[in-house]
């Protein structure tokens, strides 16, 4: 009786929090309006950390970056530095679908990554294989936001999920870097 009640206040507590959540229509009408295809064009770098479940900074990188895009499709190539010295690239092949809509594809990501812009955020739904210590790979549903603050500047949040259970963050900044 004991594991029910505990059951039902836990399926409680995460539709409380899923009821409670913002969604990307919460943005809608702020500025600047984020484009992808303004944004990620050209050069850039990131700065960022990983957090553990505990919110321990497990990682610490920097990320040069070159978007380019031809009419509704683009392609972003990224580099990163690890701060233990390790590198890892990732090239993502981007498409408009809509107005407010974008599709991203990348090697180490399961399907198509999914999202949505409103105002100056995005919301990228998408599923990452992360390579562990031992070589193995772990998939990990990844709720990514971004939001612009202005024309060249952008922070980025994504909480990463096992099993609909947080494991952790991503927290970096994204800059446009001149031409």
């Amino acid at each position: 009786m004991q594991w029910i009640k505990a059951g039902l206040l836990a399926l409680v507590s995460v539709l409380f929090l899923a009821a409670c959540s913002t969604s990307i229509e919460d943005y809608e009408g702020r500025e600047p309006a984020l484009k992808l295809e303004e944004f990620f064009n050209g050069k850039l770098v990131a700065y960022g950390t990983v957090q553990d479940y505990s919110d321990d900074v497990i990682q610490r990188f920097r990320v040069e970056m070159v978007g380019r895009w031809d009419g509704n499709e683009g392609k972003l190539e990224e580099q990163f530095y690890y701060a233990d010295g390790s590198t890892q690239e990732r090239i993502w092949y981007l498409t408009k679908t809509g107005p407010n809509t974008y599709e991203g594809r990348a090697s180490d990501v399961e399907g198509t990554a999914v999202g949505t812009t409103a105002g100056n955020a995005l919301n990228w739904q998408y599923v990452l294989n992360v390579k562990m210590d031992d070589g193995s790979t772990m998939a990990l549903s990844l709720d990514d936001w971004m939001y612009l603050i202005d024309s060249d500047n952008m922070i980025n949040r994504t909480s990463m999920y096992k099993f609909g259970i947080p494991v952790g963050e991503i927290t970096l900044y994204i800059g446009k870097r001149p031409e």
